[in-house]
């Protein structure tokens, strides 16, 4: 089955156990649909560039999914139609990253990078 990353931004007024909730709500509609959630990462309340629906900040959370493309289409549009979710983006990917996202990882363990001019 193809491999998708998922990351939503749910509204800000939210419990963080709600935000959670939601990420187990759309793992169930993708086990529903004979796709399965690999892994999920909830990272927080954060500030965003722009207001969204008059939202300065947002609950973000990443999903690895493993599913058939319809199972995502419907997840997807189940995101669309729900209250608290207010952007939503999937991307196909080839293969898992393993471990933590880089969202997740300090910034001593994100490895080298170029130097600012």
């Amino acid at each position: 089955m193809p491999l998708y990353e998922h990351v939503f931004i749910a509204r800000q007024d939210l419990s963080n156990a709600q935000a959670e909730g939601l990420i187990e709500h759309f793992g169930t509609i993708l086990a529903d649909n004979g796709g399965k959630l690999v892994d999920h990462e909830y990272w927080g309340v954060k500030t965003m560039a722009y207001k969204i629906n008059k939202n300065r900040k947002g609950h973000y959370a990443f999903l690895r999914t493993d599913a058939p493309a319809p199972a995502v289409q419907e997840m997807e549009r189940l995101m669309r139609l729900h209250d608290d979710v207010m952007r939503v983006l999937t991307i196909k990917v080839d293969e898992h990253a393993e471990g933590p996202s880089v969202q997740m990882q300090k910034r001593e363990e994100r490895g080298d990078r170029r130097e600012r001019r």
